[in-house]
């Protein structure tokens, strides 16, 4: 890890370009436990971030741009904005927020119509729907259109945004987004890169990943403790967010190598 930090800091070796991708932090009021969040675990044989527990998400793939994909709720300018992205970039990554909740948990956050939401993925035709997404040989846009469904940008809020430290082989700018889980769906671990799927609560998820005991990336870490400040879902989803990129740099200290996180997001 030293000779990576110094070969970038020295500029011996230049940084990788991070990739666009899109996560979602899916919410919902339990009876007992209040405000949860629903975690997945990444499989030990991930290249990124093994065993570490996150949110449902992923890179943006090219054809999450595609116009044609019905679309309801606050345009790709208002998300253009929340993120600093260009409208092709905004459209981008909602629908790759969209799309890759539904591959990773079969959540789908879309509906027949501008006010309703789908009750209910689960069944053989569904997973087939969910395999063609996963092989690329249907796009968000043929799987909602081939379903009369709409994509329901209102239904998500922006949260954050974290972009991974220069000193990574392996980078992503990744927008945060939060989503109520629409009432009679059921999450799912379906997700071949994770091996175990957990609704807690915020800040019991904090928690265990300061104790060592469930491995997390800062971005998590992060946006878990800002979740664990509201006790429920609507009023994390009325929360009024100004989202600033994050991205944590490598330092050689004492002789070692260490990633500082930044005191104050970059304006």
């Amino acid at each position: 890890m030293r000779g990576r930090v110094e070969d970038v800091l020295s500029g011996r070796v230049p940084p990788a370009v991070p990739r666009d991708a899109a996560t979602v932090a899916v919410l919902r009021d339990h009876d007992r436990h209040g405000l949860q969040v629903f975690l997945l675990r990444r499989v030990s044989s991930m290249a990124f971030a093994p065993g570490a527990y996150v949110f449902p998400g992923g890179s943006v793939d090219p054809r999450d741009g595609d116009a044609d994909l019905a679309w309801a709720g606050p345009p790709p300018a208002h998300w253009g904005a929340a993120f600093r992205a260009d409208d092709g970039l905004a459209r981008e990554l909602v629908c790759a927020a969209v799309r890759e909740t539904f591959e990773e948990s079969l959540v789908l956050l879309a509906g027949p119509a501008p006010d309703t939401v789908v009750d209910d993925t689960h069944g053989a035709d569904w997973e087939q729907d969910r395999q063609a997404l996963l092989d690329r040989s249907l796009s968000l846009a043929g799987l909602l259109a081939r379903r009369g469904l709409v994509l329901r940008s209102d239904l998500l809020r922006p949260w954050g945004h974290w972009i991974t430290p220069a000193v990574e082989p392996k980078r992503y700018d990744t927008r945060f987004f939060v989503a109520a889980m629409p009432a009679g769906q059921r999450a799912r671990d379906v997700s071949t890169e994770s091996d175990h799927a957990v609704w807690a609560r915020p800040d019991e998820a904090a928690e265990r990943a300061m104790a060592g005991e469930w491995p997390m990336l800062p971005p998590t870490l992060a946006t878990l403790a800002e979740l664990a400040e509201f006790r429920t879902v609507a009023d994390v989803l009325a929360a009024s967010r100004t989202v600033v990129p994050y991205e944590p740099r490598a330092e050689i200290i004492d002789g070692d190598p260490y990633l500082v996180l930044p005191g104050a997001p970059d304006a």
